[in-house]
């Protein structure tokens, strides 16, 4: 055993590298846990006890000449490195890579510009909300099956305490802090209990715009969308009303346009129809209106409300959902242009 650490030590004073890659190898073949070092440690028991308290001394030894020698080599490449980096004020000024904006950020603000530009003002509310402003509020019944545990993420299993399904609950605030005329979109992260796929996932983002006053009608909110719709897709996109349910409005329906891709022509996009489904509408029932305080029988209104994800899928064909939360530098900087 003598003889192998004197062997060892001879090969580490002569020991050199050129890479700081070698020097890791070098620094993990004698030091690590698992090196040649350790496995002497772990035969010193086997010694003979008159014998241990040399080798003892030796292995010591051989320890601290390895570690001093793996530091000196490290400090001649810091050394080195940082003779590289000494500042050229010769040169001239170069670009700095800049980052971009993510594409849901992209979406949102032109959502939101779009609204501006009719008048709406933008309110936000919190993601951690009470069962009356997410449901109760907005007529959703007590057995709906969005009460569910399924569903709904409950906070510390309180059934009153929930994150937000939908950006509604903001409109609810402003309802019952508000007198009408109201105009106002809620842009904001939402959260449903799903199974994360390409096309589906845990939270989301939600644009949902409201408007109240008197005789507010439904060719008002015809009026909105149709707008809405050419201003984010362009001029000839066409919009198609369908009749539809939802616990806030009535009448309901969801909106399809279009299909941007192959210009209403029919593809794999739009499943051979022309058309893609993009939101969901209505006036808002007299009920919602009831329950924040505002007068049914004088005051009207619209709400409508889109996904976020689903808009920016139409407008840069992204497929996968999960791309948008992956944080994947290569897929961001493909919208570096688009801000």
């Amino acid at each position: 055993m003598i003889e192998k650490i004197e062997s060892l030590l001879s090969e580490i004073e002569q020991l050199t590298v050129s890479t700081i890659d070698e020097l890791e190898g070098a620094r993990i073949k004698y030091l690590s846990k698992k090196g040649i070092i350790s496995a002497l440690m772990d035969d010193f028991r086997t010694v003979p006890t008159e014998q241990k308290r040399e080798l003892g001394m030796r292995v010591n030894m051989l320890k601290q000449k390895a570690t001093e020698k793996i530091q000196l080599l490290r400090e001649q490449f810091d050394q080195s490195h940082s003779a590289t980096l000494e500042t050229d004020l010769s040169r001239t000024a170069y670009p700095i890579s800049l980052g971009t904006r993510h594409p849901i950020s992209i979406v949102k603000e032109e959502i939101n510009d779009i609204f501006k530009r009719l008048g709406f003002s933008i309110a936000e509310g919190p993601e951690v909300e009470d069962d009356w402003h997410v449901f109760s509020s907005l007529n959703f019944a007590e057995d709906h099956p969005a009460r569910d545990m399924q569903d709904t993420f409950f906070i510390q299993h309180d059934p009153q305490v929930v994150l937000r399904t939908h950006t509604s609950s903001v409109q609810t605030r402003v309802m019952e802090n508000t007198k009408p005329p109201i105009r106002i979109i809620c842009p904001g992260r939402v959260y449903r209990n799903e199974a994360i796929s390409y096309r589906a996932h845990c939270f989301f983002h939600q644009v949902e715009a409201l408007y109240i006053d008197k005789e507010v009608s439904f060719a008002d909110l015809k009026q909105a969308l149709l707008f809405f719709a050419k201003e984010m897709f362009g001029e000839h996109t066409q919009i198609r009303l369908r009749p539809s349910y939802f616990p806030f409005t009535e009448p309901s329906a969801e909106m399809d346009i279009s299909c941007n891709i192959c210009g209403g022509k029919g593809c794999p996009f739009c499943k051979h129809t022309g058309w893609v489904e993009i939101l969901g509408c209505g006036m808002v029932d007299p009920n919602v209106l009831d329950n924040c305080g505002i007068d049914s029988t004088i005051y009207s209104g619209y709400a409508l409300g889109m996904g976020i994800e689903r808009i920016t899928n139409l407008k840069y064909q992204v497929k996968d959902l999960r791309m948008f939360s992956e944080n994947d530098v290569r897929f961001l900087t493909q919208f570096q242009s688009a801000h």
